[in-house]
């Protein structure tokens, strides 16, 4: 069920669709809905479009139509979405933007220009962050995302009708490895992808000039860790440079852990699970084929919902797994 409500919240009425398409991640957020020509009424521009409950939902900016297939597509941002699209900004004066409190106070904080679309969480987690650095001009989603993860949290987006808002807090992160395992021998059909050749050797350039300038060698472990000890030698090791001309070292140091985070071995797979589960993004999964002897964990980092012939299905990307055997 998909309801459409004024700009202000206000509810207009419950969609008839053929088909919806919501893609929750840490990278793309979007949705789609497809609805039959003569079916369509008119939403208006800013309207929001949710699924009560549920994260699914997002503000009505988007429109297609297709006569030879004779529908017309309203879609958007989904509320993750619309948290890529701002930036946690440095207090003038300041390097770099930090936060001190309980988990749901501060992202109250950082959240209040999204009132009253948007509301934080108002339980209390016992969790509070004590001078957390966010890395600079970082997106609000990747900036409260990454504070979450130092604490083992995660952040839930629930579309409320009673609060008429996306109430966006705080909760633990649930290991549903330790419930399921998730296997070749189920209903449980998956994608697994490794990669052990990628880079494990960063050399990162900052400030000065020839033999002044700054450099820092970063270098992966067996298990993916980072660190500036070399672990992989000789034809094992591989190589490659991160520029960063004018980054002093601690600027230097932290750009190259990231880029060198997408440069590593990864071990990744999506899964289409016949479950009435739905599992969230910043969760963990196991998964393991029987016949290749591949297993993994994993944290759940993206989720296409769909919905066709009054079928809902979810397919879930996972990140990089933590353990893998071949």
């Amino acid at each position: 069920m998909v309801i459409v409500a004024a700009p202000g919240g206000d509810e207009l009425r419950e969609l008839v669709l053929s088909s919806y398409d919501f893609e929750v991640s840490n990278d793309e957020n979007s949705f789609e809905i497809l609805i039959r020509r003569d079916e369509w009424e008119e939403i208006p521009d800013g309207g929001r479009l949710f699924i009560p409950g549920t994260e699914y939902g997002g503000l009505f900016k988007r429109l297609s139509t297709n006569t030879k297939q004779d529908s017309i597509a309203p879609g958007g941002l989904t509320w993750r979405g619309m948290l890529q699209r701002k930036i946690i900004q440095p207090a003038p004066g300041m390097d770099y933007a930090t936060a001190t409190g309980e988990l749901n106070t501060v992202i109250s904080g950082l959240c209040a220009t999204l009132s009253p679309l948007f509301m934080a969480s108002p339980l209390d987690t016992g969790i509070t962050v004590n001078n957390y650095q966010f890395d600079r001009y970082c997106t609000l989603y990747e900036g409260l995302r990454e504070m979450l993860e130092s604490v083992d949290h995660r952040l839930e987006l629930v579309y409320s009708e009673e609060d008429n808002a996306v109430v966006i807090g705080a909760v633990p992160v649930h290991n549903y490895a330790t419930d399921i395992e998730f296997s070749s021998n189920m209903r449980a059909d998956y994608v697994v992808k490794t990669e052990q050749d990628m880079v494990n050797h960063l050399i990162c350039l900052g400030a000065g000039q020839l033999s002044e300038r700054l450099v820092r060698h970063l270098y992966t472990d067996e298990r993916g860790r980072i660190s500036q000890t070399q672990t992989f030698f000789g034809v094992d090791e591989v190589a490659e440079v991160y520029d960063n001309s004018g980054a002093e070292e601690y600027d230097l140091v932290a750009g190259g852990r990231k880029r060198l985070k997408e440069l590593r071995n990864r071990n990744t797979f999506s899964i289409d699970i016949d479950t009435d589960m739905d599992i969230a993004i910043g969760d963990i999964v196991g998964g393991r084929d029987y016949l290749t002897g591949i297993a993994m964990q994993a944290p759940v980092v993206g989720k296409v919902v769909k919905m066709s012939s009054g079928v809902q299905t979810i397919e879930y990307t996972l990140g990089e797994a933590g353990e893998v055997k071949i």
